[in-house]
């Protein structure tokens, strides 16, 4: 997918072009009247045959318009091109939610750009094809010297954009992007040495998956069950779930081969020779399936700034569900006072690691935790290098509220020292919501009390609403003063959606 878009010499230039992150972070970040441009590329460079099995995935892209609420800088620009146009009314909800900033003051300095194409094909994809959408896009941008880009992920297509707008990206060099994943992950744990599940990484074919399932069984005759993973998974659609019940104690690599197209897989529409051939073109990993009562999904956020500084910004609980409890349906924030500096820790770690070999921007550890009679044991299953599902809720909280998080206690506070807590999903969806517009969407809120208020710092604010109409689907981020008002905020507005939505 990417190939076509890398040419001769561009790893080396897009070193040379990043240099000059490091001069706007030191110069133009710290002040918030600086004159900048923000480029906003939300495109979801990733595999589009595991991409297509989520829902109303193009409009993914909707997710970074919480970056919109950057215009509360008033000498800061922001362009945001998608792959299709984008409704005025969600335009005009996120613009409602600045504070101090008058919506045609925000307005006037926002550009929306889009290439009128929803096929399946990456965004980047879609506007290197456009060069008049491409000079469009390098003239509003102005003054390139106090200028960035912001991505999702950062491969060799956002590569080659930066290079063609002359643009540095605030992320992850895409050279450093196997780091990310689940192979380079282990790597990275294993490095750093945070415990992880034991099992294998780097894995090609059919016969890689049978021999490290025998071994993974030969080492705890105990394993229950077992995962298999692609290396660029995605919400958890590239895991299966290998189940070892009834397995002889002889002749054990012909039973697992005969029993693999009977795994449980993530992903709906999947089967065993499907699996196996993308597994072989993508490689992946296989490791033992973390087993225990009240077991949790806490997953612990990091940046690191073109400086190189390592920080901490945000512990979460995922939530997840789908066919093997693996898909990732959202996040409550913070993760539970009884381990969130334990996950921290642990995650700091590999952070420190990532550091070390260049990586920059947002990324996650993701773990499984299990409570044991001495304290919880905490096992690192992933990283996350691009922004993911837990990136656009605390930045969408962080603006809401000027707030900060104080990473010794794990909590956010409010400028008055206010706790502020939520929980957060992409993946709110029913029948019934199908034909609603987002005007319907914003009245059902308001009506009912439930919209973010800036007066209480309290609320809901919705994303993924060009989702809503079509597939009946759509993200809320419900903001509590603690993790239980945020849930009970959370219970109340999917009652009111459903309420509203009966005679459907």
């Amino acid at each position: 997918m990417t190939e076509a878009f890398t040419e001769p010499g561009d790893i080396e230039a897009f070193g040379r072009l990043q240099e000059r992150l490091g001069d706007i972070y030191r110069d133009v970040f710290p002040d918030p009247l600086m004159p900048r441009t923000v480029l906003i590329v939300p495109s979801l460079s990733l595999d589009p045959e595991v991409l297509a099995r989520i829902d109303g995935v193009r409009h993914y892209e909707e997710r970074m318009l919480c970056l919109l609420l950057l215009l509360r800088m008033p000498e800061t620009r922001v362009i945001y091109v998608t792959s299709g146009p984008i409704d005025e009314a969600t335009i005009d909800y996120y613009l409602h939610l600045l504070e101090g900033v008058p919506h045609r003051h925000a307005r006037e300095r926002l550009t929306l750009l889009n290439c009128q194409d929803m096929s399946d094909r990456a965004l980047t994809a879609k506007i290197l094809e456009r060069p008049r959408l491409m000079k469009r896009i390098a003239d509003a941008i102005g003054d390139k010297s106090a200028s960035h880009m912001v991505c999702y992920t950062v491969s060799e297509i956002e590569r080659r954009l930066a290079l063609e707008l002359d643009l540095p990206i605030y992320g992850c060099d895409p050279k450093l992007l196997p780091h990310g994943s689940k192979s380079g992950g282990r790597k990275i744990f294993r490095e750093a040495g945070v415990l992880m599940p034991d099992g294998f990484e780097d894995l090609e074919s059919e016969k890689d998956i049978i021999d490290s399932l025998v071994e993974l069984k030969r080492r705890d005759p105990q394993l229950r069950r077992a995962v298999v993973k692609y290396d660029e998974g995605f919400s958890g659609e590239g895991n299966a779930t290998f189940d070892f019940e009834g397995c002889p104690e002889t002749g054990l690599e012909a039973w697992i081969a005969a029993h693999l197209p009977q795994m449980d897989f993530g992903a709906h529409d999947l089967d065993w020779d499907i699996y196996r051939g993308k597994f072989a073109e993508m490689g992946g990993i296989v490791e033992a399936f973390v087993d225990g009562e009240n077991k949790r999904s806490p997953s612990a956020q990091f940046r690191i700034d073109p400086a190189g500084h390592v920080e901490a910004i945000s512990t979460h609980d995922q939530v997840l569900g789908g066919l093997t409890d693996q898909e990732f349906l959202g996040a409550l924030f913070p993760a539970d006072e009884a381990y969130r500096l334990e996950v921290q820790a642990e995650g700091m770690k590999a952070a420190k690691a990532l550091a070390s070999k260049g990586v920059l921007g947002r990324f996650a550890g993701d773990f499984i935790s299990v409570p044991e009679e001495t304290g919880w044991k905490h096992y690192a299953i992933e990283i996350n290098l691009r922004k993911g599902g837990t990136t656009h809720p605390f930045i969408m909280l962080q603006y809401l509220t000027d707030g900060i998080y104080d990473s010794a206690t794990g909590l956010f506070n409010t400028p008055q020292g206010e706790q502020r807590c939520y929980y957060a999903t992409d993946n709110l969806a029913s029948d019934g919501y199908r034909g609603l517009l987002p005007e319907d969407l914003i009245d059902i809120a308001v009506r009912n009390g439930i919209h973010f208020h800036g007066a209480t710092q309290t609320g809901v604010v919705f994303h993924l609403i060009g989702a809503l109409s079509e597939f009946g689907k759509l993200g809320a981020v419900c903001v509590g003063r603690s993790r239980q008002d945020a849930e009970e905020l959370y219970r109340a507005m999917v009652a009111i959606l459903d309420r509203e939505c009966a005679h459907r």
